[in-house]
């Protein structure tokens, strides 16, 4: 029986008698199902899987409660759907993803590239867009916590990059296991999944955030590194007096200029000092030649002969600075270093134990 047909016999009764029939007071729920219910029985593929997983949970359930839908009922529900139809002159695509997919053969390389990333980021209120978003540091102890099951739906929803460093930072045992687990997830609906991303959510979102991005150990150091030489000592012996293992850890997170030497690669150098102005390197080196020759002698060697040759003269001849001017500009020296360090520009070596 064809979908006109169905119409017209909601209209008219066996034998062509005209049968007055009152219609079903229908929610949108139960329309969308009964429309569903005569697409189906017509051999029409609804496209029922690109909605979420929600909705198409809330379909099933409203096409499970609509019992006999009688003829007039059916006349009307398609009706107002038909009606809807013949007033929609074009259809939006579905989501910003839809739209990139229609828009990318005519979008520049950059906006194409910005677009894919924000459709990738996803509706910030799916749970598990909140969860590939959330720090490494935050997602480790689910996986360390939950089933091998759920731990790997966790990471089979991340990002490929974020799921491998996250499987690599585990102990071997425990990443093994959940590599494996990650076979026996074939058969899990996607119900399970989206209530399973719930739940992790809600537990992300239990947890307190942390007032701070930086440890102790780090804030105490960058505060240390910016005081004079004797007030960070005095500081550092009160530490010690009060905890020999924090004072120790803020000790290996201190830079000074008199690490330089066993902290910064030598072809580094010349970049720092591009950083820094010509006269507060020669003050610093002024400075540093007897309070850190070390390091003085190390930032020369990496320079060209030739600013090494002007910088060590101008440092010899000219006035010898106050002890407060040489430190601002070793301090200074060490603050481009941190600088480039903090935007990726140079690597550290790490502090020896």
């Amino acid at each position: 029986m064809g979908l006109q047909q169905e119409i017209c016999d909601a209209e008219t009764g066996i034998g062509g008698m005209r049968v007055v029939e009152m219609p079903q007071r229908l929610g949108s729920r139960q329309k969308a199902a009964v429309i569903v219910r005569l697409l189906l029985s017509q051999n029409v593929a609804p496209g029922l899987d690109r909605l979420s997983p929600a909705m198409q949970a809330d379909l099933a359930r409203a096409m499970a409660g609509l019992g006999p839908i009688s003829r007039a009922t059916l006349a009307e529900v398609v009706g107002e759907f038909t009606a809807r139809l013949d007033g929609l002159a074009l259809a939006g695509p579905n989501g910003l993803a839809g739209a990139l997919a229609l828009l990318e053969p005519h979008l520049s390389p950059i906006a194409r590239d910005g677009l894919r990333a924000e459709a990738e980021a996803g509706d910030p209120t799916d749970p598990w867009t909140r969860l590939a978003t959330a720090e490494p540091d935050r997602l480790r102890p689910l996986l360390l916590s939950e089933s091998a099951e759920v731990a790997a739906i966790l990471l089979s929803k991340l990002g490929a990059a974020k799921a491998a460093a996250l499987l690599a930072a585990l102990p071997e045992a425990r990443a093994q296991v959940i590599a494996h687990a990650v076979s026996l997830t074939a058969t899990v609906t996607p119900a399970m999944v989206e209530r399973i991303g719930a739940q992790l959510a809600a537990q992300l979102a239990a947890e307190a955030e942390p007032a701070f991005r930086i440890g102790p150990v780090d804030r105490v150091g960058a505060i240390l590194n910016a005081v004079s030489a004797a007030l960070r000592e005095s500081l550092l012996g009160g530490l010690e007096a009060r905890d020999a293992g924090f004072a120790g850890e803020v000790r290996k997170a201190i830079f000074t200029f008199q690490h330089i030497p066993k902290r910064v690669e030598g072809k580094d150098v010349p970049r720092i000092l591009r950083r820094v102005d010509p006269e507060v390197v020669t003050r610093a080196v002024a400075s540093g030649l007897d309070a850190a020759p070390l390091a003085v002698e190390f930032l020369l060697e990496n320079m060209s002969k030739r600013l090494a040759e002007q910088i060590r003269d101008e440092a010899a001849t000219g006035p010898k600075p106050r002890p407060e001017d040489g430190e601002a500009a070793m301090a200074e020296v060490v603050a481009a270093i941190r600088a480039l360090e903090e935007e990726g520009e140079i690597r550290l070596i790490p502090p020896e134990d």
